[in-house]
């Protein structure tokens, strides 16, 4: 039997997604407590890894197991036996062609970055912040040349393990609420850092050290060092994977979530 979860997390306490020796990721902690459940060992598949810091709203995973359980044992049992800090929201039964990742045709993501003098104290950890104020105008015109079918090197991180940098952004909207700058990214899929690496670019055009323009010559460039740093993983949260309906996976209100932290 092939079961498929829908998992939020925070990912401040964890070394990212992928299982490492240490046993400290959203993965391995995951891992420990299906197993409990399944009485043992399983290891689990994730749509899309996340890096260190970097928080889930709807990861979706699937695992494969002979035991016969109630899908409330895949939801609330396995709660019962995991941090505060990850939660199942739902499980679902799959046929054995369903694959997290390979199923997937499409992820988002948003970025919640504070742009005010000071830090957040009480959203240390799930927002970025820049001190300096932003134009929300030309981040706006910078990021339209974003959006198509492009070879985003200029925005992958040196340990990417994608085979081909060419990805379709489809999405790539920017809107500000109070002191909030909210950005939202939907693709095909996403290079290692490439929505961080998108956003310290944007901040960049923001903050008045470039024109607008800078950004299409970074794409062009396909240079990751013309590019702006890696921005704070904190503000980011993996928002949606799109899968077809005939799937029959349930869909979480990520918008409700998010609307909690503003």
């Amino acid at each position: 039997m092939r079961i498929a979860l829908g998992v939020e997390y925070d990912g401040s306490p964890y070394c990212g997604w992928q299982s490492q020796a240490d046993g400290w990721t959203v993965q391995d902690t995951l891992q420990r407590a299906v197993s409990q459940i399944v009485g043992a060992p399983i290891s689990v598949i994730a749509a899309g890894r996340t890096d260190t810091g970097v928080h889930a709203l709807e990861q979706v995973i699937h695992f494969d197991t002979q035991a016969e359980r109630p899908l409330t044992a895949w939801v609330r049992g396995v709660n019962a036996l995991l941090p505060d800090s990850i939660a199942v929201r739902w499980a679902h039964p799959v046929p054995d062609e369903f694959h997290a990742r390979f199923s997937a045709h499409g992820r988002s993501y948003r970025y919640l970055l504070i742009n005010r003098p000071t830090r957040s104290a009480i959203h240390a950890g799930k927002v970025g912040w820049f001190h300096a104020p932003l134009d929300l105008d030309a981040m706006q015109a910078a990021a339209e040349c974003l959006v198509g079918v492009h070879d985003f090197s200029a925005f992958r991180a040196a340990q990417c393990q994608a085979k081909s940098p060419v990805k379709h952004l489809h999405h790539l909207a920017i809107r500000r609420q109070g002191e909030m700058l909210i950005f939202d990214l939907s693709a095909d899929a996403f290079l290692h850092h490439m929505v961080r690496n998108i956003v310290g670019c944007l901040v960049y055009v923001g903050k008045g050290k470039y024109s607008p323009v800078w950004l299409a010559e970074v794409l062009g460039s396909r240079e990751r060092i013309l590019a702006a740093p890696t921005f704070a993983p904190d503000g980011l949260y993996l928002r949606r994977i799109q899968y077809e309906a005939k799937w029959g996976l349930p869909q979480m209100d990520s918008e409700t979530m998010l609307g909690e932290l503003l």
